[in-house]
């Protein structure tokens, strides 16, 4: 049973809450990049010692930054405050700001943009004037804090702007990225009675779309696992840019539903370690759904001799968590797979 709240309780709550929300007085400015810059440059913007990171982004974090502004895209706020002696705390924007400068200093190469692949290569001094000075006059919202806030509650905002937020996953980025015909087609695939009954993913997992990046690594490591290169993320990238638009959906499904088809007959526990869990590791799915997907190619009407090796130290050894991110592990498990079920046929060994 709940406890009552008294009505002494409510008025010490409401004067704590007011008295709290005293002591934090913002405004909201907008400032031009160059601007932004020449401040930082100037110590006017300042990074604070007491509790800020040191410039930590690695290069793919400085360019997407930067691809995104070129782009124009939206660009979250960034939180300052106020000085006693008249110039500004950054208190979260520190690593936009020091890319910021860092590019416009010409110390920046851009690389590995995913959409202005053109501009690899290029420097800030390389830029075509027109885009320099649209560049430079981007304009970034700050929310500045007033002088009167105090040290405590500056590091508070710090604290819960790196602490609280969830980030997104891989698969949700993707899902929003690559919207079009195949990510349209993997959501269908999802929604596959079978794959459900035979790929147990919780709700939770479900909303963070993680039964999408199942089916997504079945089909890229299919038909590509040769090729990968030991990052899962951008492995998993290219080729749903390689696939978004040139597929053919009738032979996709019709692969996929005979794949599950044949884990539903002769995996007793589907995807699953056991009869009762109620998640699917990833390497698990790859190995079993990747490798039964090469043997029907091999051989579309297969009938195993054996699925005794599912018990196996080697094939526990093939799909641990830590067995995930290299060429030779990935081949390893998903031709451990087919090998097995493929035991006894003709060329079973044959790639």
């Amino acid at each position: 049973m709940s406890s009552i709240i008294t009505s002494e309780q409510r008025q010490t709550a409401e004067a704590q809450i007011k008295e709290l929300r005293k002591e934090i007085d913002y405004d909201t400015r907008d400032y031009a990049i160059d601007f932004l810059v020449q401040q930082y440059r100037e110590n006017e913007f300042y990074i604070p010692d007491e509790y800020q990171r040191q410039y930590i982004w690695e290069d793919s974090n400085k360019n997407r930054f930067i691809e995104s502004i070129l782009l124009g895209l939206p660009i979250p706020f960034m939180f300052f405050s106020d000085a006693d002696d008249g110039r500004c705390e950054i208190i979260d924007g520190a690593q936009r700001t020091q890319t910021l400068e860092e590019f416009m200093n010409n110390e920046l190469k851009l690389s590995n943009l995913k959409k202005l692949t053109s501009l690899n290569g290029f420097t800030y001094a390389d830029l075509p004037e027109y885009f320099k000075r649209k560049f430079n006059k981007t304009t970034m919202r700050i929310i500045v804090l007033s002088d009167e806030t105090t040290i405590e509650i500056r590091q508070e905002i710090f604290n819960r702007i790196n602490t609280t937020g969830v980030p997104a996953t891989p698969s949700e980025i993707r899902r929003g990225s690559y919207a079009g015909p195949f990510m349209d087609f993997l959501k269908e695939c999802t929604k596959n009675p079978v794959f459900i009954k035979v790929c147990p993913v919780s709700e939770t997992s479900k909303k963070r779309y993680d039964d999408l990046e199942l089916v997504l690594r079945f089909f890229a490591f299919l038909n590509n696992y040769q090729n990968f290169n030991h990052r899962v993320d951008e492995f998993l990238d290219k080729y749903v840019e390689d696939t978004q638009s040139k597929f053919d959906k009738e032979s996709f499904k019709d692969e996929f539903e005979k794949m599950l088809a044949f884990v539903e007959k002769y995996f007793e526990n589907g995807f699953r370690k056991t009869k009762t869990s109620k998640s699917t590791p990833r390497v698990r799915f790859e190995a079993i759904a990747v490798g039964v997907g090469l043997a029907l190619r091999k051989k579309p009407d297969l009938i195993p001799h054996s699925m005794e090796w599912l018990d196996s130290d080697e094939f526990k050894k093939h799909t641990t968590t830590h067995a995930s991110n290299s060429l030779a592990r990935v081949s390893g498990r998903v031709e451990y797979v087919r090998d097995m079920l493929l035991a006894g046929e003709e060329n079973a060994s044959d790639n």
